[in-house]
């Protein structure tokens, strides 16, 4: 391999070994701001659980403000990322409409009720105040984008017949309504996990409630 090469490559790996330690300290400064709260977490504690030096953080990312903007943006891709995949099956509108969109939102409610998006909501709802620049990139990049991707799964499955709707962004608002809107008692504000078979017992009456709506019509009524 030439010098030049070689160098290029060393660039790459450098610039690789770079972005995964940002990511490490991302994810470790998260779980710690979620487990201790803003005002009690520290970046000597946040170093320890990244395992790097604490200069280290400094360098990546400055001070605990920046940390906590950074660490919280990261950790709304993810689970946004999350919850978009699990309506990615409505890409393509094969069988019975009702056991897809039931998986659809079984799938969803599991992203949405993880333990890393009930952290999200909780340090939200504890730091908005002081932090309220991070609810627009939250409604932008996480509820804007889920409803907006919704509506369009929505609105292929009216065209392929299997739903009546005139409104697809009305619908994707209803049944994101109807899904997360029972998560918050039934989960005790996000302090409790919801049991699986419960996930699943949810997820289908939204659908059945949603059909009863939205069900494809008979082209005689």
């Amino acid at each position: 391999m030439s010098e030049a090469k070689k160098t290029a490559s060393g660039r790459r790996g450098e610039t690789r070994g770079r972005i995964d330690k940002r990511q490490a300290i991302l994810e470790a400064a998260f779980r710690t701001f979620a487990r201790e709260g803003y005002g009690q977490s520290c970046v000597r504690e946040i170093a320890s659980e990244a395992g790097v030096a604490k200069p280290t953080i400094y360098n990546h990312l400055g001070d605990k403000e920046t940390l906590f903007h950074e660490s919280m943006r990261a950790a709304l891709l993810r689970t946004a990322s999350r919850q978009l995949a699990a309506l990615d099956q409505l890409r393509r509108p094969d069988g019975d409409v009702c056991s897809l969109l039931q998986e659809a939102g079984y799938r969803f409610l599991g992203a949405y009720c993880g333990e890393e998006s009930r952290a999200l909501r909780g340090l939200l709802c504890a730091e908005a105040a002081h932090f309220p620049d991070l609810l627009d990139f939250v409604q932008q990049e996480g509820a804007q984008r889920i409803h907006d991707t919704l509506a369009d799964r929505l609105a292929r499955l009216a065209l392929a017949g299997r739903l009546s709707l005139r409104s697809p962004e009305l619908a994707s608002e209803q049944l994101l309504a109807l899904l997360t809107g029972p998560m918050e008692l039934r989960s005790r504000l996000g302090s409790r996990e919801v049991p699986d078979a419960e996930l699943r017992s949810v997820a289908h009456a939204a659908i059945d409630t949603f059909l009863c709506a939205y069900g494809p019509r008979d082209a005689n009524t």
